[in-house]
């Protein structure tokens, strides 16, 4: 039961009205009404019970609307908390706003409670702002001076007229631990994260991600930490403490755990301290361990769903084609499994979600047996390359969010040599995974001059009409340039197990239809079983800015004897639906889980491979 709801069952308040035109009456405020479904009307009453009922406050002496007297224009304080029953001398004023507004709002409601508070003839203690999950509290007595604005700032509303607390979260403490919150909330403060370390400009999208990740895994790190019942947490702003000494602890706890965990993070916070200060305010009662799973997992993703649109759309492959892909290949907890252009890590989340399932079918959720079998497989078993390195580091935070940082996701170029990125992890080898899934970027041309190791790939040279390589004065021919998509196919065959290796892989329709790609389908055919083709409508990555027609061509590795046979059937599909329009609004009318069941039947008697 929310504070809200006992306040209701009180008496003290009371809503009336159909969906869409609620009205909330305040019968301790002269029976004050306003339209509750207002946004800023349901933070204002949550608060207002909360005052009462965690904060200690009487009833009587808690008022909505107040006018503030002979101040020009005239103002209102949303909440006023007197000191006496007669409601003569004030104690605090709360200035509320609804979640998700700016940076610049939350500024504009601070000077806007300041002045109502220190105003000659409503003069109180405390000015508290409220929006959301997002809260300041300030110290407005004769202590400070009328534009302090940072060493004033308190870490939460006293209770019951007492003295400021130190802290505001202590863990195990009914009224005062850190909370998990609903997947509109957490989106809602991730996007406030954002914009704060964004700052209109100040840092690039994708830059101002990875300092969020940073953040983000320092709040983590610091909710699973060993701390006694009434400790407190140390991400969160304490009474009277400035932002440079915020930082300083916050800075401490990364580096702890950066040390504990190097290939997660290697750089250092690069945040402003007034900013950091404020991205802790935003983050600091959101409890991200014990928030759910799927919760975090969809959060998350229609964040990025946003974030990743036009510029970065590259990097983003949306959740119906990749838990199609996974659905088909069915990946087991002992097989290694890769992905040679991550982007956010959308194929290797939704394969350690798979394995996770698996996980829950064997042991029960809470169990140890039940955590071995899916965090080793994360751990040792899940791979993936990503070029950028901003975008290598969102990868890993995905995979944090989502209860393990342990991924070996390494920011490397996936087409250099495979002993190079060997180096970067040991893990990566040729022959050795069991399956690939991966969408490898369209379009872009790998120039020779640029890329000396062109040539050492056979779709890098060019090949006579047997298709054999042409060679100059005894030496092979180097393209000019090819498309990265026809060099990740060769890049993938390498690294897949010989004889059972299975791969995913999205591919524009031109490298399976045009003239010219038919030396690269017969390179397909010649390495490669190919077990099945889906053909994508157009609009399928048109929400992401890339608007073209693909396909997913499934396949396996050859051994190394191994030859093609006419006898090799082949699946075909095209399904119209895919749960999702060209705008990337979701719906539930998709045809791709009929395909999988299509698959399953006709995989039974034609192709042994993937019993």
């Amino acid at each position: 039961m929310s504070y809200l709801d006992s306040a209701i069952k009180a008496g003290y308040a009371y809503i009336t009205g159909a969906d869409g035109k609620r009205q909330i009456t305040y019968a301790g405020s002269d029976n004050h009404s306003e339209r509750y479904d207002n946004p800023e009307e349901a933070v204002r009453a949550e608060f207002w019970a909360e005052l009462i009922y965690k904060y200690d406050y009487p009833a009587n002496r808690i008022k909505i609307e107040v006018t503030v007297p002979d101040r020009l224009p005239t103002d209102r304080a949303d909440i006023v908390v007197f000191r006496d029953d007669e409601c003569k001398r004030p104690y605090a004023v709360i200035e509320c706003k609804k979640e998700g507004v700016t940076d610049a709002e939350f500024t504009q409601a601070i000077e806007q409670g300041v002045g109502n508070a220190t105003w000659v003839k409503l003069r109180a203690d405390y000015v508290v702002i409220v929006a959301g999950f997002t809260r300041r509290v300030l110290d407005v007595t004769d202590k400070y001076g009328a534009l302090e604005r940072e060493l004033n700032v308190l870490a939460d509303l006293p209770k019951s007229y007492g003295k400021p607390q130190e802290y505001r979260f202590y863990k195990g403490d009914k009224d005062n631990d850190i909370q998990p919150v609903s997947r509109d909330s957490l989106m809602s403060t991730i996007k406030k994260c954002h914009n704060t370390l964004w700052g209109g400009g100040r840092l690039s999208p994708p830059t101002a991600f990875g300092e969020l990740c940073k953040l983000i895994f320092v709040k983590i790190s610091d909710e699973q930490k060993a701390r006694k019942k009434g400790e407190p947490y140390e991400f969160q702003i304490k009474t009277y403490e400035p932002p440079a000494s915020l930082a300083g602890r916050i800075n401490k706890l990364y580096d702890e755990q950066k040390q504990r965990d190097p290939e997660v993070f290697t750089e250092s916070i690069k945040v402003d301290d007034r900013v950091l200060s404020t991205v802790v305010s935003h983050l600091e009662s959101v409890n991200l361990n014990k928030t759910d799973l799927d919760v975090k997992g969809v959060a998350f993703e229609r964040f990025m769903d946003g974030f990743f649109k036009g510029d970065f759309g590259q990097y983003f492959t949306p959740r119906p084609i990749i838990e199609f892909a996974i659905d088909m290949l069915k990946p087991e907890r002992d097989h290694f499994v890769l992905d040679t252009s991550c982007g956010s890590g959308g194929f290797l989340l939704y394969a350690l979600d798979y394995i996770r399932k698996q996980a829950g079918e064997y042991y029960d959720t809470d169990s140890k047996e039940h955590y071995k079998y899916w965090h080793d497989f994360a751990e040792k078993r899940l791979f993936g390359i990503e070029i950028n390195d901003e975008i290598a580091r969102v990868a890993k935070m995905n995979m944090i969010v989502h209860d393990d940082g342990h991924t070996n996701v390494v920011s490397a170029d996936a087409l250099d040599g495979i002993d190079k990125i060997h180096a970067l992890n040991p893990g990566f080898v040729a022959d050795k995974f069991d399956y690939i899934l991966t969408n490898p970027p369209f379009g872009s041309k790998i120039n020779a001059t640029e890329r000396p190791y062109l040539g050492k790939f056979f779709l890098g040279t060019v090949l006579d009409k047997s298709g054999r390589q042409k060679k100059k004065n005894g030496t092979v021919v180097t393209r000019n340039a090819q498309s990265s998509e026809v060099l990740f196919i060769e890049r993938i065959h390498e690294f897949l197990k010989p004889g059972t290796g299975k791969a995913a892989i999205i591919l524009p329709d031109g490298i399976l239809t045009n003239s010219s790609m038919q030396y690269v389908r017969d390179f397909i055919l010649e390495k490669f079983q190919l077990l099945a083709v889906v053909s994508l409508p157009q609009a399928a990555f048109a929400h992401f800015g890339a608007g073209v027609k693909a396909s997913i061509i499934f396949v396996r590795k050859r051994g190394a004897n191994e030859t093609s046979s006419d006898d090799e059937a082949i699946f075909m599909a095209a399904p119209e639906k895919i749960g999702y329009d060209a705008t990337g609004r979701q719906n539930d009318r998709s045809q791709l889980p009929e395909v999988v069941r299509q698959w399953e039947a006709f995989q039974k008697d034609s192709n042994p491979f993937f019993g």
